[in-house]
């Protein structure tokens, strides 16, 4: 009688395996049409069930001891059946992917939101989601938080790839073809579906294939644009993508050994990863100009915001390169601020023009320098951080001069930015200082000093944390400097016209005649004519663009020539009038004097006021 085990067809792991083995081959495409046009995981579910569980069978008769089984059948039943479950993965892969609705991931604020199904690293660990920084628009940082936002860890939004059901097909595939020994394969083939998904999500995206040489060769102007578009791209890529690529990765491969999920994880999002990062590390080693700084430290910001998100997400050692990859260029992006600040400093201090300004109005370089400044406190916590070391204090401009001790600043800030800032201001003041020399009329060359010290001066008044930073003790000085300069012009300028109004020399004493001698007070008149209107037609010409202070010059111009003029024509007029043609000494009244005045420092010649008296 036969044993309990055998049966006509020989032992039962025989006959087991024969009948896995028939599935097997019914669905081995290299030799069944159906099976080359059909897929099992596409039709009847009790189909892929039968199909796995012949794979099991095959697998455990590779265990058996029973001699019975030919290993050679075994092994080919084996790699027929790798074969297919590896098209059955590729194929679940591709056609069950949900793509990446980028457009629903960014509001109007373009700020990184969620319009999948997903969940939030919040939800598991009891974090709080914080709203991300908005975006820096027209060289200002307005920070605010908004509902559909979020910073840190609590970020990261998980997006379901793939649905749950075919999920769980991939994960059994993907377990008896590593029990196999097909581990490398399976990861290939996840690998090249996954990877080929993540490239279209950065086509989409805006992330560009691009080398650091070709970033480094682009036009800077263009770079902006790419930078802008790279920070809110980077933000979804780690956040959403990456982060989603690696939960899908668990939810497949976790706990079936050998650290297959990170394995394929690495497979899927290496490359794109170095793809998304070389980007900005092109920009952290490019030439630095002082154009650069403020989207250099647009990227350091985002780039430190996602930084804990990056370690989250390449937290296994696999992708350890990644983290690394981050962090160095965030240190070189730092290091690259550092650079263009002292570089912007050496521009400063080396620019040397040498045509003045017409009208001695604000020079180029003095809007240039402050309104950098004023985009610097903009980026003050950013920057208060990264600059670490003062600066040295000590300059010598190309012409020679050697600043030394010039004014020194003794701020009450002395926090290293705000010495930075502050030491660019002098610069500025030593070379405006130079640039004042070019002026032939001492007087233009004070107007000169006081319109652009008046432009620091309001500058700062205009941004609270430009003006905490510089410090009132160091405004005060500025304010003293352009006030000294507008009293050194009017100084320069009216004490040779108002000299024409004194009374000495006119009075003639002894002999028969005791009075005013009308030849010296014609002459007196004739001088005083000739030299305001030469001051008129020339200031007329003078510029100074700020209405608030253009009116206070006047007016002070006005007190102190308008009573001098009226007492002068009061106490002499009518020693001209006896004589013989009056009015070629009389040619102004005092209404014409204060109507002048107002032609002053508006930039453009008038008529000469010869044909512009009022009749009186």
């Amino acid at each position: 009688m036969d044993s309990p085990e055998k049966t006509d067809g020989g032992t039962a792991t025989g006959i087991q395996f024969a009948a896995a083995e028939k599935l097997i081959l019914r669905w081995d495409s290299t030799v069944s049409e159906e099976a080359r046009e059909r897929m099992i995981f596409d039709g009847d579910r009790q189909e892929a069930d039968r199909y796995l569980n012949a794979v099991d069978e095959i697998q455990r008769s590779m265990e058996s001891t029973d001699v019975s089984v030919d290993s050679s059948k075994i092994n080919g039943a084996i790699q027929i059946a790798m074969a297919r479950l590896e098209d059955e993965f590729r194929n679940i892969l591709i056609t069950h992917t949900n793509p990446l609705e980028i457009e629903s991931l960014i509001d109007t604020n373009n700020s990184v939101m969620v319009g999948h199904h997903c969940r939030s690293m919040s939800q598991f660990n009891g974090d709080v989601d914080y709203s991300e920084d908005q975006e820096h628009e027209n060289g200002e940082h307005h920070r605010g938080r908004t509902s559909t936002s979020y910073r840190t860890t609590s970020s990261i939004k998980e997006i379901d790839l793939i649905p749950q059901e075919p999920i769980a097909d991939l994960r059994s595939i993907a377990e008896r073809m590593i029990t196999a020994g097909y581990l490398r394969e399976c990861i290939q083939v996840y690998g090249s579906v996954r990877k080929s998904a993540v490239d279209a999500s950065f086509r989409r995206l805006g992330v560009e294939k691009l080398s650091i040489g070709d970033v480094q060769r682009l036009e800077w102007d263009e770079l902006e644009a790419k930078i802008k578009r790279w920070i809110k791209a980077a933000k979804i890529c780690v956040r959403i993508l990456f982060a989603s690529e690696k939960r899908l990765c668990e939810q497949i491969f976790e706990e079936l050994g050998t650290n297959a999920d990170d394995a394929c994880f690495m497979e899927t999002v290496k490359g794109p990863a170095i793809q998304l990062f070389n980007f900005a590390e092109a920009i952290s080693i490019s030439r630095r100009s002082p154009e650069k700084l403020f989207k250099i430290l647009d990227l350091h910001d985002a780039l430190s915001d996602l930084l804990p998100d990056v370690d989250a997400v390449f937290r296994s050692k696999s992708s350890e390169s990644v983290r690394i990859q981050a962090t160095e260029i965030l240190s070189r992006l730092a290091e690259a601020a550092r650079g263009i600040l002292s570089e912007f400093e050496n521009a400063v201090q080396r620019e040397t023009t040498k045509i003045p300004v017409p009208g001695g109005t604000i020079h180029p370089l003095t809007r240039y320098v402050m309104n950098y400044i004023n985009l610097i406190s903009d980026y003050k916590q950013t920057l208060s951080e990264l600059i670490v070391s003062k600066p040295s204090m000590n300059a010598r401009f190309p012409n020679g001069d050697y600043m030394g001790d010039f004014e020194d600043p003794e701020p009450e800030n002395d926090t290293p930015l705000a010495l930075h800032l502050i030491w660019i201001i002098m610069i500025l003041q030593f070379n405006l200082e130079g640039k004042s020399k070019l002026y032939k009329d001492n007087s233009l060359a004070h107007l000169f000093i006081m319109n652009n010290v008046h432009y620091i001066v309001q500058k700062i008044r205009g941004s609270s944390e430009l003006q905490e930073m510089i410090g009132d003790d160091f405004l005060r000085r500025l304010t003293r400097k352009f006030r000294q300069a507008a009293t050194s012009y009017q100084r320069a300028t009216w004490v040779g016209v108002l000299h024409s109004l004194r009374d000495e020399g006119l009075h003639v004493k002894g002999g028969f005649s005791s009075g005013v001698s009308k030849s010296a007070l014609r002459d007196r008149f004739k001088t005083f004519n000739a030299t305001f209107e030469e001051t008129h037609r020339a200031q007329a010409t003078w510029l100074v663009p700020d209405p608030q202070l253009r009116e206070e010059l006047r007016i002070s111009i006005a007190e102190k020539l308008l009573p001098a003029y009226r007492s002068f024509l009061g106490r002499y007029r009518s020693h001209i009038e006896s004589g013989k043609h009056p009015e070629m000494y009389i040619k102004f009244s005092v209404d014409d004097l204060e109507a002048a005045v107002l032609d002053f420092f508006e930039g453009y010649p008038v008529s000469s006021l010869h044909m512009r008296r009022r009749s009186h």
